[in-house]
This record gives structure tokens, sequence and C-alpha cells, in this order.
């Protein structure tokens, strides 16, 4: 286990996919196009790539605890995180069209995040200590203002969010079905707060405008392996599978066309 496990995996990939690998590289050596600029969670448990099928070249990947993107508000010269970087070089200076945040059930930040919420004062001496905490608490608080909304009526009323510019918002129906526990509920505002916070950047703004760039979320339930992808239409997050994957994409066609 450990580093040993790792070593000897890199020792597998040597045997068998090194040279495939080596020649996908040289294919998008002098002329890489990424498709997507991809953010979620950095627990071991999501491996994007594999569940979206995609290979070498097609994804710059940024994770983090918790998928969290800092909104512009929280970032200036003295303070920046890798996450606007990531959205400047992909969308920018790559001409990424699409960014995608994809979150998922039984993520420990969020589980950490849900259980600090109502607990403001008594947590600010554990944040000068952790920070895991103070990273939760700064970048997580729209969402957790969002997830107070939905607790006030008992998890049934809509949430607005701003969409790609102010005048294009929408709403979103969290978990209407009640499959989730609180935690996952909160898992997915989170997920959706992220694409407002994307549409905050200054840099950002006239792609999302004129439609040059496009926002998405994806939501993985890990214990069922299921997708889920935020339907605007549907006003809520929907499996993807062979029965609405159609339907989805005639939905995404119309809405990024």
């Amino acid at each position: 286990m450990g580093i040993g496990k790792i070593l000897q995996g890199v020792m597998r990939y040597n045997r068998t996919f090194k040279q495939g690998m080596v020649e996908q590289f040289k294919i998008v050596r002098n002329d890489p196009h990424p498709k997507a600029l991809f953010f979620t969670c950095m627990d071991s448990r999501m491996l994007p790539t594999r569940f979206t099928q995609t290979n070498v070249g097609d994804m710059f990947i940024v994770r983090n605890a918790g998928n969290l993107i800092p909104h512009s508000n929280l970032c200036g010269h003295e303070e920046i995180t890798t996450e606007p970087a990531a959205l400047e070089l992909g969308c920018v200076l790559n001409g990424i069209k699409h960014v995608i945040v994809c979150g998922h059930s039984d993520c420990k930040a969020m589980n950490m995040l849900h259980m600090m919420r109502n607990h403001d004062t008594s947590i600010r001496e554990e944040v000068k200590l952790s920070p895991l905490k103070a990273w939760l608490i700064r970048h997580g608080h729209d969402t957790i203002s969002k997830y107070a909304q939905l607790e006030l009526t008992d998890f049934k009323a809509p949430l607005v969010f701003q969409g790609e510019t102010p005048l294009r918002r929408f709403v979103a129906y969290i978990d209407p079905n009640n499959e989730f526990c609180e935690e996952d509920k909160l898992s997915q505002v989170n997920c959706l707060q992220q694409l407002q916070n994307i549409a905050s950047y200054n840099f950002m703004r006239d792609g999302l405008a004129r439609g040059r760039v496009y926002i998405h979320a994806l939501w993985f339930d890990i214990y069922s392996g299921d997708i889920h992808y935020f339907s605007r239409q549907q006003k809520c997050f929907v499996v993807l599978n062979d029965e609405n994957i159609d339907k989805i994409m005639i939905e995404v066609e119309k809405y990024y066309s």
C-alpha cells in the first residue's frame, strides 16, 4: 500500500499504457485543443477522465477541497488563487468554450461545511488553526447562505442563481424527490453557486455574454455511479442515461447554440 502501490502502478503503466500515451502526446503536442475546463473535488474517489471517458488533450482539470471557485470579490492583486488563474488560462488564453463544475455525494469538504454552518462564533479559533476550515468558511459562505434559504422552506422552494449575466438567471429545485441527505443537498447547492462565482470575473463576462463561453454543472453520486447534469429547462439535476440523453442533448444544443 501507500507509495509502494503507486510505484508499482508506474511500472504497470510503463509496460502497458506508456507507449500509447506517448503517441497521443505527439498528436496534440503542436496543436492542443482542450474542449473543456473541468473543476472538481480532490476526493480520491473522483476520477473525472474515467467517468467522462476523455483522453489526452481533452480537458484542463482543476481540483481542490470542495470544488470551490472563489468569487471575484474575494480575489485581488494581494490575494489570488489557482481557480481564477485557471479560468483565464483556459478561457481567455486557450479559447476553451465549456467550463464544467462537478460536485459529488459524500463530499468530506461539504460535510464539514454543513457541520460548521451554524457555528460561526464558536469555530473562529479553529479556523485560525485550520487552513481547510478557513478555505471552506471563506469561499463557501454564499453556498451556506443559499442553503439556509432551502432550510427555511423545508427544502421545497426553488433557489435562484445568476447565470452568465446578471439578467440571465436560472431557477433550481434541489433534490426535488428527496433522495439525498442534507449534506448532499448542500453539495448540489454548492455546485450551482460556483457557476455564479465564475460569472463574477470581469475577464469572463464578455465571453459569457457573447456566447463564446458556456458554464455547466455536473454532480456525481459516488455510491450509485450516476452522473447528474443540471438541466436549466427541468430546473434540477437529472441523471444522464440512455432514456434521457437525447432530450438533454437537444436542450444543450438549443440553449448553447
